[in-house]
C-alpha cells in the first residue's frame, strides 16, 4: 500500500509479465531459472522510487531474498557474479552508455565469487537507481541549454560547477541526497545563470550532449562510495 506508482497500468502489465516469466522459468534448465529469478528481483526493485524510502527498502529486501534463494528452498547466497549481472542489466534498461556506465560499475561491482551482504547490495540497488533519476535530470538540463544536441560549452561549463556546487552541499554519504541536489539546480537557479551569461555574449564554441551528460556523470560518481 505505501507503492503508488505513477503510471498503474504499466505497473500492472510489468506485475503480469513478471508472473508469466516466473511460471515458465519453473521446470526449465538451470540458466532458465536464474534468468525468472533474475525477472522477479528486477519487477521488485521497479515497484518503488527510491524517494519513497521505506517501500523502496522493503522493495530491495524481497529482491534480495528471490536473489538468495536462487530458486532453491535454502539460501545457498547471493554471490558477485549474479549481483554483478543484475548492475548492469539495470544500467542497460536504463539505457545509460557503457563508458558512463562502466566507471560507476567498477565501484559498487564485486567479485564473481564473493558473497554478497545485504547492506551492500542495498547500497548498490539505491545507487544504481539514484544515478538513472540523475542522468535524467542532467539530461532535462541540457535541454533548458538547447533544442539540438550541441549548447553553449560555457552555458554548459556553468551549470555543470552549478551542479557540482549542489552535489558537495549533499550528504555524500546517503545516496538518496542526491536527489536533493537536482532540485537545487532549479528553473530560478538556472535562469540566473543564464542572464549573467548571456549579456552581451556570442557563443564562441559548443558541447554535445553526450560530453555534458558525462561530465555530469562523472560529478556523481567522484562522489560515490566505493565498495571495494
Amino acid at each position: 500500500l505505501e507503492t503508488r506508482p505513477e503510471e498503474p497500468i504499466t505497473f500492472l502489465a510489468n506485475h503480469f509479465h513478471s508472473l508469466v516469466l516466473n511460471s515458465e522459468g519453473g521446470g526449465g534448465d538451470q540458466g532458465q531459472m536464474q534468468q525468472s529469478v533474475v525477472n522477479r528481483a528486477m519487477w521488485h526493485l521497479r515497484v518503488a522510487h527510491p524517494s519513497q524510502r521505506a517501500a523502496f527498502n522493503n522493495s530491495v529486501g524481497i529482491a534480495y531474498d528471490i536473489l538468495l534463494t536462487n530458486g532453491r528452498k535454502k539460501k545457498p547466497g547471493l554471490n558477485g557474479r549474479m549481483y554483478s549481472d543484475l548492475l548492469k542489466r539495470i544500467c542497460n534498461e536504463g539505457r545509460i552508455p557503457e563508458n558512463i556506465s562502466g566507471s560507476l560499475l567498477k565501484k559498487i561491482q564485486c567479485r564473481e565469487h564473493e558473497a554478497v551482504p545485504f547492506e551492500i547490495f542495498r547500497y548498490s540497488m539505491l545507487t544504481c537507481f539514484i544515478f538513472l533519476e540523475y542522468l535524467s535530470k542532467s539530461s532535462s538540463l541540457f535541454e533548458t541549454l538547447s533544442d539540438s544536441k550541441k549548447a553553449d560549452k560555457r552555458l554548459c561549463e556553468i551549470v555543470l560547477e552549478t551542479l557540482e556546487d549542489a552535489l558537495q552541499a549533499s550528504n555524500l554519504s546517503i545516496p538518496a541526497s542526491y536527489l536533493e541536489a537536482g532540485s537545487k539546480l532549479g528553473p530560478d537557479r538556472l535562469a540566473l545563470e543564464m542572464n549573467k551569461l548571456l549579456i552581451n555574449h556570442k557563443p564562441a564554441s559548443f558541447m554535445q550532449k553526450g560530453e555534458f551528460l558525462q561530465k555530469a556523470a562523472a560529478l556523481f560518481i567522484e562522489k560515490v562510495k566505493s565498495i571495494s
